[in-house]
Formats: structure tokens, C-alpha cells, sequence
């Protein structure tokens, strides 16, 4: 970032009010998040046993656990439960089995939070168990496990795992499966209601909320869900035999292009954050800038993979330049820095730590918040780190390293004198620039850059969205190059994404918007001295590379662009800002003459299939059958994107009920309403295990023919609660950015939101079956992509 253009915006305070903690009567314990800028309300129930305090005989209880307490109890049963209310209000629900901790969590509007809390605490207090159910669900772990089986990250993470010593649970099979779940015995049955009752239980759990309300109010709702929750003692969880023989030890591990470094120890998990934190950062002079430089490897991620009882593995993962690369040189390189960081003096990064952690605490959502279970950096931890260090007997460092700098964007820019010269000028050239210059730059500025009134501005939170439009292909690999600004960004409370669509590059900042003049000159800046380099992500699961890959499918692109260079210089631009002050506006305009590309509005042109529907491969290196079909609406019109929101809005339930729980055609099965350039469509998804992806086609269509039926008779359409779920005053900033930006590529007014609402309240049971017929005849195309061919004429695609 140029220093000589510091542009001075009032920043936020960096401090943040602690949680209140307390104990309930019954043992519960709680911690109290009163956040009055946050727009929903977040549950986090923490119980206190995992996959490694499941019974020996019958690995993968505690998961199958989870996933039966989601189907329903007597007083909310499955269509009545959690899940299915958190959908039906906008929220999200989710669950997480770890080690030694079992999570269930949500995020709802705060008009709705204690009708979720009530039925999250009678879906742990009071769970059916019926063997029907059970047997189903086993089904679902079925193939879950097949997936997990197949997949090569979570077989390298098994492989990983293998320098444990023998005997310790991480070594052991926990995910569960057909044969190590034997529902039909009666002992398992006791098995499993054993597990339920000594561990889901008051003294064993921990509630965590966060929301705008204030304390009193939060406590209350504390006090109702713990009236619910089965008062207990708590149960100990058996601790662990050794990690290894000897601590601390390490060992290597190589998989393909990654080299991971694996250090067994005793160390507090805030120790190994802290110093996770700073072997992580790409800034020049670090471990990762190095290894870079010497080409030994292109990334690098330090993590904490295990943690218990005293006991923790840290992971620190090299992606090596090219596999077969020499590890011994590579851990040289790693001890070295270990060595230098040991014997540094840490004050200022303590401090800097300090204002990180601050920071994420005050710009997290709801859900985060809740989740946020860090405590502070203390001297002890301190101590622990460098008791760990000096165990390790690490070599006096070689290298010339250097200590991560301070991040340019958790302080307060320093108030630049000369601000408005040119680069070069001094102050004695002030008003060189000429008039013309400034009015035909400005012009073509407020042609490209417009800025939305739709959101109020007395938040700390905005969004600023930008897209290139290249005369070729997109660029596809700046995300190195951007790295260490987005991750600067990111820790200071600002989202830094990019995205390939197409001809048209896109990147978004979401979140503090004193950060985004700053930021947005330094991309500017990055951006004219970057290179596309070769992607190093991870392979991720089908189903999420089919998702990444959907936009570009959509987009209309040729095959030949592929070879083309990246060029800037007649690349055009045109930007939304989003929920932003006007002294923030006017920073944002003066940084964004400085971005490549040529300002200009972009006239946009959604892909119209006429009715056709298309097949798109694309190769995810997965031998299980994953596919989504993205049906858009017939038209751009509100009244069109109301009534197939309300129909997405209707049929989620039933779909997830009718393919994943009764017909079992695989793990990841979903819909909704997806947003792509401003086109809004009706998106089906499926992982599926077992069967081809004709047979999923099969499946969709069967699905898709029904659904006239399926929504005859409906005399509450939901739109009410769906209504509310655009509301203003509880759309988190993001979400509600995120939505007038796809407003405003698809052409819609700056009152979108209240007029969508309006659509929606007003759809009427001939409106949503209209839909549901327009969808069945692909009135607006169909795109379909997988990862294989179509092989058989049951479905009439065309490739």
C-alpha cells in the first residue's frame, strides 16, 4: 500500500465488550454475547462428547446421535422440528461432531429465536430414537462413509493421522457405518440411550448466545431453554493415553504435493494460535515468502488439528512447488524461522494479536460470535510457547528473517499533509492537474461507479462490488497475487473475494467500510503488478466444485478464450457501493481512479436459453455421481422472482424429506433460490453414492412432475414469513448487499427489497402453481451441470 496516499476515515474503536458468563441452577453454563449492531440472533449448544467418548463396540455413535436428534420429537415433529422452522424464517441450523465436542447451532431473526431455542432444547432433551427412523439414517451414514471412504482429502487426513501413537482414539475408525451401527440389537439400543442420557444433559452442555438484545433479555432466554434441558451432574470424559512416546515430537508426513510438519505437545490452544497466526502470514521477510522465493512451495497453513485434556497436534502444511520436492530442505527452512521467531521479542506481536482478536469480535455475525470460544492471550500462554520452543531444540537461525509487519488496516491511517498530489508532485505543483483531466476522469467515474441508497448508513458495515469486463477471458489465477491483502483485509474486518464469470472478473468488499478507501488502493496497486498463477486449492468435494464452477457454466463464453493473455488495457469496469456514508463515498471515488480498466457503465445481457436446456461437464475427479440443475425464471420480472421464491420456499422441505430421507438417494441434497450476474433461478442439488447421474435426472424429474400436486391445496403459502425475511432492519448487512447488488445487474429499482416484499405478499396458490408449470416445461431453460456425460435420451439435454 502507498503510503503517500493515506487517506484519513474515522475507524471503529478496537475494543469490544466481553460476554457475560454464568451458571445456571441445573448446571448449565452460559455465555452472553450483547451485541447491538448485529441484525439476528445466534444459539450455539456445546456438549461436552464427541466421536472419541462413543462406546468402543460401536464406532460412529456420537455422529449417528446427531443426525437422530434432527428428526423430530413428540412435540415437534419433523415437519414442526428445528430444521424446518429455522428454513422457513431465513435463518440457518447446523451440527458439527468433533473429537471430543458435539455442536448444534442457528442463526434466526430475533422475533423468532425463542420458538428455535425451544425447539432445539426439546430435539436434545427429548429425542424419538424410533428404529424406523434409525434405520433410515444409518442409511444416510452409509454414504456418507462411502463418500469419506473415496475422498482424498479425508484419506490424507487418516494417513495424517497415522505418526500417532497406537492406541490413542485419533488413530481409531469413528465415522460410522452400516456395519459398525447394528440398530437391530437390543444392546446397541442401550448403547445408544446410555450415551444420551450420561452426556446430553444440563451439567455437560454449554449455551452460547449472541444477539442485539440486551443482557436481561438474553439472559431470559437462557433461563427458558434451560428449563427444558435434563438437569444432570455432568459425566467426565475419559482422557486419552499419550500422543506419542515422548513429548514434544514431531514427525513428517508427505501426500503428493503437501509436506506436513506435525508437532505433538501440551500447549494451550491460544499459544498455538498466536503462533499459527504469524507462520501464516505471506507478508516478505516470512516463512511463506521464502519458500516462495527459493521455489520450494507455494502456500502455506499452520493449524491446530487436535486439542484435549492437555493434549494438541499442530499441523504446519507446505503445498510444495512440485511433488518430490526435498522435505529436508523445506523443514530446514521451517526450524530456521522457528529458531529466529523463539528468540524474537514478541511484545509487538502480542499487542498486534490483541487488536486482531478485538477486531473479529466486533465485526462477526451473529453465528460467529456465538461460536467464538477464545479466550484471551495470557502470559502464561506466553510461557507455554516458549517452553514449547525451546523443547524443540531448534537451531540458532541462518536466514536474515523478519517479523511480520503491523497490518496497515487494524490502525488508524496516519493523516497524509500532501493528500490530492500527484504521485511525484510536492506541494509546490499543487493544481497541475488540470480541470479537464479532473472533469473527464470524473465523468467517466460516475458512469461506472454508482452508489445504492437502498441500505441506511448509520452502521459500521457497507459493501463495495467491482466488475471487469474483458474483451477475452477473465482472469482466473490472481488470488496468490492478492493474498496478503485480502488476508490483511480480512483480519482487520474487511471481506476480500474475487470471482471468475465468464469475460467478467468481479471483486466484492463487504464488511467495515472506514476500510474499504484504503484497501481499494491497495488493490488498485496490486492489481497493476499482478500475475496469475496456478491454482493450489484443495480438491474439494464434487458438489462444491460443481457449485463453483455453475456461474461460469451460466455465463456465455467460448472455448477459445482459454488461451488468451491477461490484459488490463481495454478492460472496462463499473462498480455499486452499498450501505455507504457519503464522506466514505467520495474517499472511494478518489481511490478508484487509480484501478485499471477503463470506468464506464456496462450494459448487461442475461443469457436467454428460449426454453433450452443444456448440459455442462465439468471434470471434478470424483468417482460419485454429483450433479445441480439451475432453472431460471422465464423472466427478469419481480413478479416472477417473488412467485419462484415463494415456490423455492415451499418445495425445500418436501425435497430434502422426499430424496434424501425417504428415498435415500444421497447425502448432499439440497435447493433453493441462487442468484447468478443477477439472474435469479431455482437451483436442485445432489451427491449421490450409489447412483448414476441419469438416475438422479430420473429422481429430479420425478420430483419436478409432482410438484403441482404436491403444493394443490395450499391455503398458507408462507409468504408472510418469507416476506419478512427481506425486511431491511433484519437483513444482516452482507445478505441485503448481496441482494440489491443482483438487483441492480439485472436492471430492478433502488427500491427492490420493499417492492420484492410486496410481490411476495401478494402471490396468490394460482401464482405459485403457474410456477411450478413453468418450471416443469423449462419456460426459462434449464442449465445441468455434472461431473460426467449424459448418457441415455430420458432427458432430452442438449451439450
Amino acid at each position: 500500500m502507498s503510503a503517500s496516499h493515506a487517506l484519513e476515515v474515522p475507524m471503529p474503536a478496537p475494543a469490544y465488550p466481553h460476554p457475560a458468563t454464568l451458571t445456571l441452577a441445573n448446571g448449565l453454563r452460559v455465555t452472553l454475547h450483547a451485541a447491538p449492531h448485529l441484525k439476528r440472533c445466534a444459539a450455539v449448544v456445546r456438549v461436552a462428547a464427541g466421536s472419541h467418548d462413543a462406546p468402543l463396540a460401536w464406532p460412529g455413535l456420537a455422529h449417528f446421535l446427531e443426525h437422530l436428534l434432527f428428526l423430530g420429537t413428540e412435540r415437534f415433529p419433523t415437519g414442526e422440528g428445528l430444521m424446518t422452522y429455522v428454513q422457513q424464517h431465513g435463518g440457518q441450523v447446523n451440527a458439527s461432531t468433533r473429537e471430543r465436542t458435539t455442536e448444534f447451532f442457528f442463526e434466526l431473526p430475533v422475533s423468532n429465536v425463542a420458538q428455535g431455542l425451544e425447539r432445539l432444547a426439546d430435539m436434545l432433551a427429548r429425542p424419538r430414537l424410533a428404529l424406523d427412523d434409525q434405520l433410515r439414517e444409518r442409511e444416510v451414514l452409509q454414504a456418507e462413509f462411502v463418500a469419506w471412504s473415496q475422498d482424498a482429502k479425508a484419506q490424507q487426513q487418516v494417513a495424517l493421522l497415522e505418526g500417532v501413537a497406537n492406541g490413542h482414539p485419533l488413530r481409531d475408525f469413528h465415522a460410522g457405518n452400516r456395519d459398525s451401527l447394528p440398530v437391530e440389537t437390543e444392546a446397541f439400543q442401550q448403547g445408544l440411550r446410555t450415551f444420551h442420557a450420561q452426556f446430553y444433559q444440563s451439567g455437560q452442555m454449554t449455551l452460547s448466545l449472541a444477539g442485539p438484545q440486551p443482557l436481561d433479555q438474553l439472559q431470559a432466554l437462557a433461563h427458558r431453554f434451560g428449563e427444558i434441558i435434563i438437569p444432570g451432574s455432568g459425566h467426565p470424559q475419559v482422557a486419552p493415553p499419550a500422543l506419542m512416546q515422548s513429548q514434544p515430537q514431531a514427525y513428517r508426513h508427505v501426500a503428493g504435493q503437501h509436506l506436513h510438519h506435525v508437532i505433538a505437545c501440551n500447549a494451550p490452544r491460544e499459544a498455538l494460535e498466536f503462533l499459527c497466526t504469524w507462520l501464516n502470514n505471506p507478508a516478505p521477510g516470512g516463512l511463506l515468502a521464502e519458500l516462495q522465493a527459493q521455489g520450494l512451495g507455494t502456500a502455506l497453513h499452520a493449524s491446530v488439528l487436535y486439542h484435549f485434556a492437555g493434549q494438541a497436534l499442530l499441523d504446519i502444511d507446505v503445498t510444495l512447488s512440485q511433488p518430490g520436492e526435498p522435505a529436508a530442505q523445506v523443514e530446514a527452512l521451517l526450524h530456521d524461522w522457528l529458531g529466529f521467531f523463539a528468540h524474537s521479542d514478541w511484545t509487538s506481536l502480542r499487542e498486534e494479536f490483541t487488536r486482531l482478536t478485538a477486531r473479529q469480535r466486533q465485526v462477526q455475525g451473529a453465528l460467529a460470535l456465538a461460536r467464538n470460544d477464545r479466550e484471551a492471550l495470557s502470559d502464561q500462554d506466553i510461557t507455554a510457547l516458549h517452553t514449547l520452543l525451546d523443547s524443540l531444540h531448534l537451531p540458532c537461525a541462518r536466514h536474515l528473517w523478519q517479523l511480520p509487519p503491523h497490518n496497515p488496516f487494524l490502525r488508524p491511517p496516519v493523516k497524509d499533509q500532501r493528500a490530492g498530489l500527484i504521485r511525484g508532485q510536492t506541494s509546490a505543483h499543487r493544481g497541475l492537474r488540470t480541470f479537464a483531466q479532473d472533469r473527464s476522469r470524473g465523468r467517466r467515474d460516475a458512469a461506472a461507479l454508482t452508489f445504492s441508497q437502498a441500505l441506511p448508513i448509520d452502521s459500521q458495515e457497507g459493501a463495495l462490488y467491482l466488475n471487469w469486463r474483458f474483451d477475452s477471458r477473465a482472469p482466473s489465477g490472481l488470488e496468490g497475487a492478492l493474498h496478503e491483502l485480502s488476508e490483511n483485509a480480512r483480519q482487520a474486518g474487511l471481506e476480500l473475494t474475487v470471482e471468475t464469470i465468464g469475460h467478467d472478473w468481479r471483486v466484492s468488499l463487504v464488511g467495515l467500510h472506514a476500510l474499504m478507501p484504503t484497501v481499494l488502493e491497495a488493490l488498485a496497486q496490486n492489481l497493476t503488478q499482478a500475475q496469475e498463477t496456478p491454482d493450489t486449492t484443495p480438491p474439494l468435494l464434487a458438489i462444491r466444485t460443481l457449485l463453483k464452477a455453475l456461474p461460469t457454466c451460466c455465463a456465455e463464453t467460448t472455448a477459445a478464450d482459454a488461451n488468451n493473455t491477461l490484459s488490463w488495457n481495454t478492460a472496462r469496469w463499473h462498480g455499486l457501493g452499498v450501505g455507504l456514508p457519503p464522506a466514505c463515498e467520495a474517499l472511494i471515488k478518489t481511490a478508484a481512479a487509480r484501478l485499471p480498466g477503463q470506468p464506464t457503465s456496462i450494459e448487461r445481457h442475461t443469457r436467454d436459453l428460449k426454453g433450452q436446456r443444456v448440459w455442462h461437464e465439468v471434470n471434478t475427479d470424483a468417482s460419485e455421481a454429483a450433479l445441480l440443475l439451475f432453472c431460471p425464471t422465464p423472466s427478469p420480472s419481480l413478479a416472477d422472482e417473488a412467485a419462484w421464491r415463494l415456490l423455492a420456499h415451499r418445495v425445500q422441505g418436501p425435497f430434502y424429506q422426499r430424496l434424501r430421507v425417504e428415498q435415500q438417494i444421497g447425502y448432499a441434497v439440497f435447493s433453493g433460490i441462487r442468484q447468478i450476474s443477477g439472474q435469479t433461478g431455482l437451483l436442485f442439488g445432489v451427491q449421490s453414492p450409489h447412483l448414476s447421474l441419469d438416475e438422479i435426472v430420473q429422481h429430479l424429474h420425478s420430483f419436478l412432475a409432482q410438484l403441482p400436486g404436491l403444493i394443490e391445496g395450499d391455503t398458507d403459502l408462507g409468504n408472510a414469513a418469507l416476506a419478512q425475511q427481506f425486511a431491511v432492519d433484519t437483513l444482516p448487512t452482507a445478505q441485503a448487499a448481496q441482494l440489491i447488488w443482483h438487483a441492480h445487474l439485472a436492471g430492478h429499482p433502488s427500491d427492490y427489497l420493499a417492492l420484492l416484499q410486496q410481490h411476495i405478499r401478494d402471490c396468490t396458490p394460482p401464482d405459485l402453481q403457474h410456477a411450478a408449470q413453468q418450471l416443469n416445461h423449462a419456460v426459462g431453460g434449464w442449465h445441468c451441470v455434472a461431473n460426467g456425460p449424459h448418457t441415455t435420451n430420458a432427458w432430452p439435454l442438449k451439450n
